[in-house]
């Protein structure tokens, strides 16, 4: 059995604060092969970056706490990792690109010594060795005039490219695994795709695998290979790109898909926002717990917790009613049109 480059089994990751347990990561699995990109995607709150976090054991403990599940990365555990040994995989061997560049870089060094850093961390090069690596990781992620950009403080860089040279630190040691935390948040629609086509040209050159974070499923359309989707810390939906945005089976991704623009919308066309909110996850409703915002949402689904089970192959709902006949988001939206 060939191993998997990294394996997420069962992640339970809770926060013990004073007004309760937070369970901001409640049992999440899957697995992650080389070249292989996942999006991760739902609303704020559901937990998408703290499994990122947990991972890297960038969560404080307290108040953090890792409840149950491991994650193996070659086969070896990150969760029970000393703060050496997870030192030498962290930015080495998975690397993070975090989701705010205005904040994520130091303010106060040169943008070249924050991207040839992890250089002489890990590779144990010079700092002029790093920093003239640092001018050709400059130039890779398409930032012009690297030699002298390279010596210029963050804010002297655009967002576009404070993003570009947070990649480049992130790629700075040729990571098996780049976990990119909304990497086109407060960007523009222009630079956005600019990033994403970068990130996707890194992965054709280098062969690593991606974890794309974001509450955007239309981010992921064209770059994953495979989507999970998660909703107040659980997962609710995991399958291919292909299956979960044609064929998807539950009802949460349907309002996720109802609420992305389409192509051709005009001022007068109505965007289909879920109504309500995401509930508390100190006080995550029994059930299902979307079932209070789900307009299909029958008695059970308020007292039984739905598993996140296979229903065609290894495309996995967390639905009690995915799967069954007439229970697809084409159907579903056809009776309601006749009814």
């Amino acid at each position: 059995m060939t191993e998997h480059l990294l394996e997420v089994r069962d992640l339970k990751m809770h926060f013990f604060t004073r007004d309760g347990v937070v369970k901001a990561v409640d049992g999440v699995s899957y697995v992650l092969d080389k070249g292989e990109t996942l999006g991760v995607v739902g609303e704020s709150g559901s937990g998408k970056s703290v499994h990122a976090l947990t991972m890297m054991q960038l969560v404080p403990m307290p108040p953090g706490k890792v409840v149950g599940g491991d994650v193996l990365f070659r086969g070896r555990s990150l969760v029970s990792m000393s703060d050496e040994q997870i030192r030498r995989i962290r930015g080495n061997d998975i690397a993070m690109i975090f989701q705010d560049p205005m904040t994520s870089l130091n303010p106060v060094y040169r943008v070249g010594h924050q991207v040839g850093e992890p250089l002489v961390v890990h590779k144990g090069m010079s700092w002029k060795e790093a920093e003239t690596r640092a001018v050709e990781l400059l130039r890779l992620v398409g930032i012009p005039h690297p030699e002298q950009r390279v010596r210029d403080y963050p804010y002297q860089f655009s967002g576009g490219m404070r993003q570009r040279a947070m990649i480049a630190m992130a790629l700075a040691c040729d990571p098996d695994i780049l976990i990119a935390d909304e990497p086109t948040t407060a960007l523009d629609v222009t630079i956005q795709a600019q990033i994403i086509e970068l990130m996707q040209e890194i992965q054709q050159r280098t062969g690593n695998a991606i974890i794309m974070i974001t509450h955007d499923l239309g981010v992921v359309a064209d770059v994953a290979d495979r989507i999970l989707v998660m909703y107040a810390g659980r997962p609710v939906e995991f399958g291919t790109t292909d299956e979960v945005f044609y064929r998807p089976l539950h009802p949460y991704t349907w309002g996720l898909m109802d609420s992305i623009p389409a192509h051709g919308m005009t001022e007068k066309s109505e965007l289909h926002p879920i109504k309500g909110q995401p509930p508390s996850l100190i006080y995550v409703p029994p059930g299902c717990a979307f079932s209070p915002r789900c307009p299909y949402a029958q008695e059970r689904c308020f007292t039984e917790e739905p598993l996140l089970r296979a229903v065609d192959g290894d495309h996995s709902s967390a639905c009690h009613f995915a799967g069954e006949p007439g229970f697809t988001k084409s159907e579903v939206a056809l009776a309601e049109v006749t009814a």
